[in-house]
């Protein structure tokens, strides 16, 4: 059975699609803008707070799934430089700590919605 996920804690859906849906033990997490979620805006700064923004984003709605970061089975990071690859990766590295990494893809895209610098989307273990 199809379940929706759906969190005050990371930004609502800017177009018609869910954060995320979970069902037959998964959870798929909808591309995270980094939007901060009390304000509706982009945070401040560059790639590295995008970055966190964004990871932040997709953390929250895990954990409001039972989940979390530690149950990532890929990622997808779109870029829309790939000259910021290895400061994403710092921050990302930051993130999902120093071992049991997910599976990945990174891919430089000619735009992303509102010009983000990033955008990562999920697959995850339940619970």
């Amino acid at each position: 059975m199809k379940k929706i996920i759906d969190t005050k804690n990371a930004p609502s859906a800017i177009g018609p699609y869910s954060q995320g849906t979970a069902g037959s033990g998964l959870i798929f997490v909808s591309g995270q803008l980094p939007i901060d979620p009390n304000t509706g805006e982009f945070v401040t700064g560059g790639i590295e707070e995008q970055t966190r923004q964004s990871l932040e984003n997709l953390r929250q709605i895990l954990e409001s799934a039972g989940s979390g970061l530690d149950k990532v089975l890929k990622t997808t990071v779109f870029l829309s430089d790939m000259n910021n690859f290895a400061q994403m990766n710092k921050v990302y590295k930051e993130m999902f700590g120093d071992s049991n990494y997910p599976a990945r893809s990174a891919v430089e895209v000619a735009r992303l919605p509102k010009d983000a610098l990033v955008e990562v989307e999920a697959i995850a273990l339940e619970g």
